[in-house]
């Protein structure tokens, strides 16, 4: 039985999120049914990590077996066709061994989250950035961000619905960048994440951008291991899930 590996990227927006879920559409679904429409088969899909409702995706990494063999080409351009009225799209294919697992399989995942940083809304990037009109201090926020960097317990970051058996994770890169005048970007590395980590995270150093809390507030912050006292979740709409590593 052959099995293949894609690597996709969507818009978040319509979804309650990558996983199957009763309560609306979810990418995983999508991609189910447009497979089926021409592969007469069954199909599931395994990804890297799970994406929350409204969180986008540049490089979700998934896997499937099919019962008859089909070149990955051919299966990426079908993909494409039918799953584009969802916007989602097929990047790359290919056939891998059996052995591969989409989600266990890798080694890590990198997160990007992009800030509109400026007075005026966007009409062009409305739903794909926060945003946030003070100026943030972005030299602050990188070198407050490295206090997160190693293994610690991140139970100040961690959604009140988080099934995660442990708060104990390991960070391994966490870098914060003004890209332009208006654009800041957050890239975060890590073997795997707690439900809302990245978005509470971010929420956190926005606090440090804008004047409102210094380096050492985010380390009481680490140290209390409650989530009462960090900062707001940031919107899901500026999250993309950027790469998984294997």
């Amino acid at each position: 039985m052959p099995r293949y590996k894609l690597t996709i990227e969507y818009n978040g927006s319509g979804f309650v999120g990558w996983q199957r879920q009763r309560n609306g559409p979810s990418v995983q679904v999508a991609l189910e049914n447009a497979i089926s429409k021409f592969s007469d088969e069954k199909i599931s899909f395994v990804a890297a990590g799970r994406t929350d409702a409204g969180v986008h995706a540049l490089g979700m990494v998934v896997h499937f077996d099919m019962e008859k063999y089909m070149p990955a080409a051919v299966i990426q351009g079908a993909l494409n066709y039918h799953a584009r009225s969802d916007k989602i799209a097929i990047i790359a294919a290919e056939e891998v061994s059996p052995e591969f697992h989409a989600r266990f399989s890798a080694k890590s995942r990198m997160y990007f989250y992009k800030i509109l940083n400026r007075r005026a809304p966007s009409a062009i990037h409305d739903g794909f950035v926060w945003h946030i009109k003070p100026k943030l201090d972005t030299v602050a926020m990188h070198e407050a961000a490295q206090l997160l960097v190693g293994k610690h317990d991140f139970a100040s970051f961690r959604s009140v619905h988080c099934q995660a058996k442990s708060s104990i994770k390991t960070i391994e890169m966490v870098s914060v960048e003004a890209v332009r005048d208006d654009i800041v970007e957050l890239f975060i590395e890590a073997p795997s994440f707690m439900r809302n980590q990245v978005r509470i995270i971010m929420g956190c150093l926005v606090k440090v951008g804008i004047g409102d809390w210094q380096k050492e507030d985010l380390q009481k912050v680490i140290d209390a291991r409650s989530r009462l006292l960090a900062a707001q979740t940031a919107p899901a709409h500026g999250l993309y899930f950027y790469c998984a590593k294997y």
